[in-house]
């Protein structure tokens, strides 16, 4: 994987929550991604697919992903709840397209946010792609974003599920 992929989404991920939160966030980790489980309890992913293809996963959280939601909704939440869901989804969606517009050149393709809730999840990259994870601190919690692209891979994702297991 080409690592340069990453700076475009710590980019759009500071920008999206300075923006659209007024949260600053700190980047406090950067490595390789070792196990398949997202990093935090509520997990946003989205397919990417174009030139290379790849997944981002933006991973919260409870009490950061309850603040984000009470930040877009304006209403406080202490439970997972649709709106929360709705809020984490359309955030991934936020960070993944201003990501995409720095690269102009891969002609990506964003799917549909799917987030997921509860520990032991399973997710895995396009391709043996090991992603990277970087890790984010706010006032109000962790969070971070996984990113892999597999670059031998290109297409739509219809045409990468015949070629590598996509999930």
């Amino acid at each position: 994987m080409d690592v340069s992929f990453i700076n475009h989404f710590i980019e759009s991920t500071a920008n999206v929550f300075n923006t659209m939160l007024d949260c600053p966030v700190t980047r406090k980790s950067l490595a390789l991604k070792n196990k398949n489980e997202p990093t935090h309890e509520v997990s946003a992913i989205i397919g990417l697919s174009g030139k290379h293809v790849g997944s981002l996963v933006f991973s919260l959280s409870r009490p950061v992903a309850f603040k984000c939601a009470e930040r877009l909704l304006l209403v406080s939440y202490n439970e997972v709840n649709a709106e929360v869901v709705d809020a984490v989804g359309e955030l991934s969606n936020m960070i993944a397209g201003g990501a995409k517009a720095q690269m102009p050149d891969l002609n990506l393709s964003l799917g549909l946010p799917n987030v997921v809730v509860g520990k032991n999840q399973q997710i895995y990259f396009p391709g043996d792609v090991t992603p990277i994870s970087v890790g984010f601190q706010t006032p109000w919690g962790e969070m971070a974003i996984d990113v892999g692209f597999d670059t031998r891979l290109g297409g739509d994702l219809a045409s990468v599920s015949r070629k590598a297991a996509v999930c």
